[in-house]
């Protein structure tokens, strides 16, 4: 499903589409660009290797001439040992000289609407809490729940897209979801 966004009251430039194959090279260079090489060693990267993002919920935003100007990714996760099914998100990232333009937020946007429409009911994530609670995010039921590996506390965010879904969580984030296959790891490296 692809939707155009509107970009600084201007036509659609920059559609939003489910992520194919034959974008993973320029998504991969896009968050080398954007986050650096510090990316791979992140808390939320050991829930993400040796995974696939969840079933219908990877998205590149294509500029005019079809390349990669942003990307967002959900992943199944289980909040504690055995506990409930959530999705952490992550990582958001725009082209860097394509920032402000609202194409982090239009990721945001859909990425949550999609989520909401395939009966997910919540979302995880951790990032600056100022940027995120636009949309919802929040530490406020995040305080029982801990990353596998040193994160920032303040910075480990939820929204729950079924309330209630949240309540009485705990314990620390599991990878859940589709493993990738061999093929996959080897091109993944």
């Amino acid at each position: 499903m692809e939707m155009p966004v509107e970009i600084g009251g201007h036509a659609p430039a920059i559609v939003m589409v489910a992520e194919i194959a034959a974008d993973v090279a320029a998504r991969e260079a896009l968050l080398d660009r954007a986050m650096g090489p510090k990316r791979r060693k992140k808390s939320s990267e050991k829930l993400r290797r040796g995974r696939r993002p969840s079933e219908g919920l990877a998205f590149v935003a294509r500029d005019a001439s079809g390349g990669v100007a942003g990307t967002v990714r959900l992943w199944d996760v289980r909040l504690g040992e055995g506990g409930a099914a959530a999705l952490l998100l992550g990582p958001l990232a725009v082209d860097p000289s394509l920032k402000n333009a609202g194409i982090g937020s239009a990721l945001m946007r859909h990425a949550i609407a999609e989520a909401a429409r395939l009966g997910h009911a919540a979302i995880l994530l951790v990032g600056d809490a100022p940027y995120y609670a636009r949309f919802g995010f929040s530490a406020e039921k995040t305080g029982s729940l801990a990353m596998p590996g040193p994160y920032e506390r303040h910075r480990l965010l939820a929204l729950e897209l079924v309330e209630g879904a949240l309540d009485g969580v705990h314990g620390t984030l599991k990878a859940a979801g589709r493993k990738l296959k061999a093929l996959e790891l080897i091109s993944a490296a």
